[in-house]
């Protein structure tokens, strides 16, 4: 197995972090940010220098927030500028995407909404992880008929992904940020218990500053470039630095 120099082996790793071992708990883990950012399900992918930095600051702000509000997180503790402690926990192979405006990807799979239309309560959408088939949308009995979760494990996960909606809507809008959309995702514990886990940082919402898509803040200026440039990647790294400041001053 291949091993870290200071953590245990490593037991796995995506697009923008790796997970090892914690030698001392086989209960708990370390996640250790990359400097990556991708998108198109990877087909984009650039080094985003000091991206894992201003990743691990915003994820452990925002679960620190989120374990406040008496939320049930992976997260333990930060550890240094690019590692978190967490518990080892089984990740579900899908995304919960909740929706407060349409935008996006949203638009394109419904023309007939306009941009900017409000969800109240929040649109619940969910996606199964498979790059290669460009995360298709799963319905509930998708996710039933194929052993992920039960009923009632969905119908628990529709309700905690609401409670972080509101937590974390309710954290921005103190500081006249509109959240249009937030993505999250859920493990179980070794006792087979679910929670929020993986990472919450600047690729898992859209924020827009006084409610104006113009000035946006998230990864979906990545996505928008025409052309990547060292002047771009400059641009959002300091949008990314921004987002990382700004999540240490919310609060519920």
């Amino acid at each position: 197995m291949t091993q870290h120099a200071q953590f245990g082996p490593l037991l796995t790793e995506g697009k923008t972090k790796r997970i090892y071992s914690y030698p001392q708990d086989e209960q708990l883990a370390y996640m250790v940010s990359k400097d990556q950012i991708t998108a198109g399900d990877g087909a984009r992918r650039n080094e985003l220098e000091g991206k894992s930095r201003w990743s691990t600051t915003t994820t452990a702000n925002v679960f620190r927030l989120l374990n406040e509000a008496g939320i049930n997180t992976h997260f333990v503790k930060k550890v240094d500028e690019v590692t978190m402690l967490v518990k080892r926990c089984e990740m579900l192979p899908i995304e919960h995407v909740q929706r407060r405006l349409a935008t996006g990807s949203f638009l394109k799979r419904h023309p007939e909404v306009s941009e900017g239309t409000r969800f109240d309560p929040v649109l619940i959408e969910t996606f199964l992880k498979d790059d290669a088939r460009h995360d298709p949308q799963i319905q509930p009995e998708e996710i039933i008929q194929q052993g992920i979760a039960t009923q009632e494990e969905i119908d628990w996960m529709a309700r905690e992904g609401r409670r972080v909606f509101a937590v974390l809507e309710t954290a921005w809008a103190k500081m006249d940020v509109t959240m249009v959309d937030l993505k999250i995702e859920f493990g179980r514990d070794p006792q087979g218990q679910l929670l929020v886990a993986d990472v919450i940082d600047n690729d898992s919402w859209r924020l827009w500053p006084g409610g104006d898509k113009n000035r946006m803040l998230d990864k979906q200026v990545y996505r928008n470039l025409q052309e990547v440039t060292s002047d771009s990647l400059r641009e959002i790294a300091d949008r990314y630095a921004l987002v990382a400041d700004l999540t240490g001053k919310l609060s519920i």
